[in-house]
Formats: C-alpha cells, structure tokens, sequence
C-alpha cells in the first residue's frame, strides 16, 4: 500500500514459511517472481479504489489478503488488511509454522518509530509523512481462522535504515540470522528464524539527515496456521482507536465492511457486464471478476526518470555512439501486463487494458490516460516501454532499460478513447477536450517520424539490423515484435499494420476535433483519415494479388534459416537472393485492414481476408486466431539460438478481441459477408472464452498467451493485462 506521490511511505508484506534449515530463508516471499514456484494467486475481488480479496496458494497452506478503505479526516482516511492463512495438508498432519513480516518504510521524507510493548511485540508503529499528516499502525493479536478466540504468536521487530523497496527483501533476508523458540502454551516448542527482539535502532542517528535515506520498522510474527490477524491503519486526522466514527476498522466492524464491499462488487459486476444474464455458467462469471480484478490490483504508481536515446534523424544507425540521458522525473499511474514479469508501463498494451477499466471505473482511466500523455516530450514522442524509479529499474534487463526517442509503438490509446467518445459521458469528455492537444501532438509526431518511402506509406524505425544469429530481424516497436517482416531491412519497406493504425488514429481524432468544434483540425484529420481509408490506394501500397491478401513490402526472401555452425545456430540466406517484393507471411499484420474496421462492407478484399481467416491451414484453431500462418515457413521457428517463438503461431488475446470486434461489426453491416462475418464472430468467441476458462480452471492463471496447438497457457503468469479482454469478449462488448 503506498499512496501515489514520489517520495511515499510503504506498507507490505512477506512471509515465511519456518524449517529446520537455515536453506528455507530461500522461500521468503514478498514480490511476485515468474519463477517462484507461488500459486495459483491473484485478486478474486478489487474494485479499483477502496476494497479487494486475493489468495495465494503457496504450498501447504493458502494466504486470504483482504483490504478496505474508509474514508474520513483530512489525509485520505483509515484502512485495514485482514489475513488469513489456512492448511492445505491432510487432515491430522502437523500445519506449517509460518512467520509474517509486516513492514512500513519511508522514503526520504517522514518518519516511522516502534512503540514497543514487550517480548518483541510492538503496541503500534508511530509514523508522520507530508501526504498522510499524523498516523499510526496497529498489528492487533492473531486469533483462529474465524475471529473466534485469541492465538499464540511469537514477536521479533527490526528498525533500520531504508535501502529502498528494491532491496528491501535482501535486507530482511540478512536481518534473519538467529534462531528463536516458539513455544504456544501447552505445545511442543519450534525453532524459527527470526528479526531481533529488541525495537532499538539498528543504524545511524535518524535525526542526522547525514546516512539514512529513509527508515522501515517491520514487525515479525510466527505462529502456526490456521490463524487471521489484522493491520489496521489509523489517520490522525480521524481520531484516536476506538473513539473514531464508526470505531475501529478491525474485527466485526472489519467484516461487516469487507462483507458490504464484497456484495456490492458483485452485484455492481453483474449490472456492468450482465454474464450471469448472458447464461455464462458460475466458473465463467469467476473468471470474468477475476479477470477485472487481477487488472485493477495490478495498478501501480512509478517515478522516476527514463533513459532515453536521442532521435538521432533518418538516416541515423539505429545504435547511436551518443549516450543516453536521463528525462526529467515524471510520475506514471498505469496498469501493468504482468505483476511477476512486467511490472511496469508498457505504451501500447495500456491502450487494450482501458477499454477494461473504462467500462467499470471510466475515473481511473481518465487519470491513467492523463499521465501518459504528461510524459510527452516537446516533439510529441511517448516512449514504449517506462521505466521509472529503482524498484521498478531493478526488474527490468538491461537491454530493455534505455528508450529510443525515434521508436514509435501502435497508438492504442486512441482505443479507448474511442470508447469515450461513444459513450458522450460529460466528465469524458471534458477529460478530452483537455487532452486533445497532447494527443493531437503524439499522433502528428508518429505519422511524421514514421513516414515511409512513398506518400501514405509507413515504416516502423528501429528494426534489428539483420546480423547473423537472427532468422528474421525484430520489429520491437511494432508491438508484434518477432512477426516476421521483410528479411532484410531497408528503409524501401512499407508496413501494413502502421498504415492502418495512422488511418484508425486519424478517423479516431476527426471525430473528437468535430465534438470538440475544431475546425481546422477536423478538416485535416478527415481528409488524411479519407485518403488513407481508401482502398484503392491502400491496394496500391499493400495488396499482393501472389498472397491474394495485404502484405508488407520490403527487401526480402524466403530462401532464408537457421543452421548450426561452430558458434551455435547462424542465418543462412539461400537462393533467390533478397528483392523488393510483398513479405510472404500471413498472419495479424495481414488481418489490419479488417481488425481496424477500414475496410467497406462490400469491398473485394473482405471475403479473402475472412477465408484466411477461417481457414485452419492458416490463421484458425480451435482456441483462437493464430498470429503466424501455420503454412508459414517461419510458423514456431525460433529466431536465434537463444530466442524461441513470439508472435510465430501463438494465440494472443488482444489481437483476437480486435477481430471479434471487427466480425461483429461486419455481421450488422448489410452486404455479401455479413452472415459469414457473423457466424465467424460466435465460433470465435466460442473458442477464445472456452479456451481461457479452461486453462483458467486447471492452472488458476491467466496468461500471455495460449497454444494453438492445444490451448495451453504460455509466456508470463498471471498476465491481466490484455489476457483481461476475455471478460469483454464474454460481455460481447467491443
């Protein structure tokens, strides 16, 4: 819990689950890590702003995590977390002895104290920053699983020196070097690793300012499972314990409000998205809050600065000599993709995680689109990936930390932008009409900076150059990263999905200049969306009557693979040698004119575009649309030694969801494939939903994505970022 300001104080949790070896210190939890063997976990309830319910499955025993927030007062108000840990052993095998660590942390600006009680127990942690005023942190004495009757814990507690929430759970780590006995009252007794027992300051002089950065008390409590114990936060602007309104947010007063908030989701959940009405079965409906949930609790706060390479102009190497510098400190409120794996801004999956949040909290997802565009620079670039501050820095491998200032992404954030402008809700558009000067400036400079060789032509910078050990170089900015695309790059190339994105952004913001009575943007905006959105120039550029689909075009041969050689797997390019000519690879890329919905409904090339798509040699499974073409040469193949399929034949989620939108769009339209568009819109749904629920049932996750070989997860987990669409294309809301 941390409040959403540069320097804030931190409130967490870790766990320990206690051994007989000092080799179990390997299993302190704190920061969801891919590989840490933790789950299933992930938020089953979360509204986005005052209350959520995650469990955690984490070997013998599952943890239950619960919070509410009651405002009050003049800092924000109270809040309190309830946890509960059960065993998942045998019945008549001995439960685990588990330790908690609950800790509060400043950073630079505040302070924490321990108010110490006895034998390691504080009576509460005393604390005072500039956002929170006066406040006080209460770990109350544990009971059993159902409140009923008090259990026996035993108390260590640490105050020392912050090292930052990056290497906070190193310095925990090296605190826990003695052994303790716990010892309940007529029970054997167990040794556990423990924080000392004494509340004395363990560092330099706080009151210095010479050596401590921040402060963390972190309060240390074993006992054996079951048990629930609760944290309570108190404003001093509220009042003191239980004289405050309403009385403390703890014990029956806590469940009747978690209880409250937990009706009320549910009931707000079925109103919103009406599954239950749509006959989704009761698993499916889990999903679909599951779904919502696991996007809303992974909603983060970041700032800091960003390592940014400069534009170093078109003709530029795309390595250029010239180090990066740092962006001035910005804030970033956003949605992540992945709490394990991603846990940071990305730019264009933002753009399909607000389509999501819009439609239950369209609040969150004005302030969120609100701090993406604050991050523009003054030529109008955003960059993709965000990295900001230590914590988020230190999950980040190096090649990815630095941001190129020429390297665009898909703008996806007009997405749910469109969506606002459907929907005409007042605050909405206020929120638009001060924000179309900034999207007005990002979208100008991404048809500028990423014009290609002809008029109306577009190409992606910042393609891999073509090396040795790469099969076919990435287009990283793209989105679509290993799709396969011209196999030598060259700045002759002209990329499909680009043009269909300037032409979405510009239909998007003609509309929004018109409702806003912008004249003259209005007028530029229509008549770039018009020459774009026309087909006979867009089957000039990117028809390739060889394919009988739209293509990229580029310098480029298939007559290329990866063989193995001394140094490991290395490109062999055979014979025809590359030319300029369509890209033969089926798959998304050539799905763009139909997923943006540019194309009319009597065109010619719509009933190609959905036989492709149908056709189960190509992009059809059973568990969804497949990126690549499974007749592609490229379909599964790795793109270098150390470097599997991507975007080569995987089934993901957000691209899926544009095509249902697409094919529910062209089944209202009257014209020759308005019923094939239609059937093809419920088979799919079929598919993807049936797809997701099932690996949902059996793994407990979402993920990156799916196989469409046999449906199962790929990638990170959980992933509610995009994977998160499943509850739309459930509500059939596109």
């Amino acid at each position: 819990m941390k409040t959403r300001s540069p320097r804030a104080p931190v409130t967490g949790l870790m766990w320990l689950q206690q051994g007989a070896t000092p080799g179990t210190l390997g299993q302190l939890r704190h920061t969801c890590e891919q590989g840490d063997g933790v789950g299933p976990y992930g938020w089953e309830l979360h509204d986005g702003v005052s209350f959520g319910r995650q469990r955690l499955q984490d070997g013998p025993f599952v943890l239950t995590t619960e919070f509410v927030k009651r405002p009050g007062g003049s800092h924000g108000g109270d809040w309190s977390w309830r946890i509960t840990a059960e065993p998942q052993t045998p019945e008549g095998s001995v439960s685990p002895l588990l330790s908690l660590f609950f800790y509060v942390a400043t950073d630079g600006q505040g302070t924490v104290r321990p108010d110490p009680g006895t034998g390691g127990q504080l009576n509460g942690i005393d604390g005072h920053t500039e956002e929170l005023g006066d406040f006080r942190l209460v770990l109350l004495p544990p009971t059993n699983a159902k409140g009923t009757a008090l259990k026996y814990g035993s108390y260590n507690v640490l105050w020392t020196p912050s090292p930052g929430l990056q290497l906070l759970t190193e310095a925990v780590k090296s605190h826990l070097n003695r052994w303790f006995q716990h010892r309940p009252p007529g029970d054997s007794p167990e040794r556990y690793l423990g924080l000392p027992v004494s509340s004395q300051w363990d560092g330099e002089n706080p009151q210095s300012g010479r050596t401590v950065h921040g402060q963390v008390v972190v309060q240390q409590l074993t006992l054996k499972t079951p048990f629930r114990v609760e944290l309570v936060f108190e404003s001093g602007s509220v009042g003191l314990g239980e004289s405050r309104p309403g009385g403390r947010l703890a014990g029956p007063v806590l469940s009747q409000a978690l209880d409250t908030h937990a009706t009320a989701f549910t009931h707000r959940f079925e109103e919103t998205f009406r599954l239950g009405a749509r006959g989704l079965s009761s698993g499916e409906q889990a999903l679909g809050r599951a779904a919502l949930s696991g996007l809303l609790g992974g909603f983060g706060y970041f700032y800091g600065q960003g390592l940014v390479l400069p534009d170093p102009g078109d003709e530029g190497p795309e390595e250029p000599a010239a180090a990066p510098s740092l962006f001035p400190p910005a804030p970033l409120f956003t949605a992540v993709p992945s709490r394990s794996f991603f846990p940071r801004g990305f730019l264009w999956d933002e753009g399909f995680h607000q389509l999501v949040v819009h439609q239950w909290e369209p609040r969150l997802t004005r302030e969120a689109l609100g701090h993406w565009l604050g991050l523009l620079n003054a030529d109008g670039w955003i960059g993709r990936e965000q990295v900001l501050g230590d914590e988020a820095r230190a999950r980040v491998p190096p090649p990815f930390l630095v941001q190129r200032a020429a390297h665009a992404n898909p703008p996806s954030l007009l997405l749910p932008v469109m969506r606002m402008l459907d929907g005409g809700d007042t605050a909405d558009l206020d929120f638009l009409r001060t924000a179309f000067p900034r999207l007005q400036a990002w979208f100008s400079w991404l048809r500028q900076s990423q014009a290609g060789p002809l008029p109306l032509s577009y190409r992606w910078r910042g393609r891999d150059q073509a090396n040795a050990d790469l099969l076919n170089p990435k287009t990283l900015p793209s989105g679509l990263d290993d799709y396969p695309r011209a196999s030598h790059p060259s700045p002759d190339e002209r990329h499909l999905d680009l043009r269909c994105w300037v032409a979405f952004g510009a239909s998007v913001l003609a509309r929004l200049a018109q409702k806003l009575g912008e004249t003259q943007a209005e007028t530029e905006l229509a008549d770039l969306a018009a020459k774009l959105k026309d087909e006979n120039g867009l089957d000039s550029l990117h028809w390739a009557p060889e394919l009988g689909a739209f293509a990229d075009f580029g310098n480029h041969t298939g007559a290329v693979r990866l063989a193995r050689g001394p140094q490991g797997l290395v490109r062999v390019v055979g014979h025809p040698p590359p030319h300029l000519q369509y890209v033969d690879a089926l798959g998304y890329v050539s799905l763009f004119p139909l997923l943006l919905r540019l194309l009319s409904p009597d065109s010619p090339h719509l009933g190609p575009l959905l036989d492709l798509l149908a056709d189960s040699r190509q992009l059809w499974s059973p568990f969804g649309l497949r990126s690549l073409s499974a007749s592609s040469p490229l379909y599964g193949r790795r793109n270098s030694e150390h470097d599997p399929p991507y975007w080569r034949g995987a089934v993901w989620f957000n691209v899926n969801y544009l095509a249902l939108g697409a094919l529910a769009h062209y089944g209202r339209l009257e014209g020759p494939h308005q019923a094939h568009a239609s059937q093809l819109h419920t088979q799919l749904r079929t598919n993807l939903v049936g797809n997701v629920w099932r690996q949902y049932r059996d793994t407990g996750f979402l993920w990156e994505q799916y196989s469409d070989r046999d449906g199962h997860g790929m990638g990170s987990r959980p992933f509610h970022g995009w994977t998160s669409l499943v509850l739309l294309a459930m509500a059939e809301d596109y």
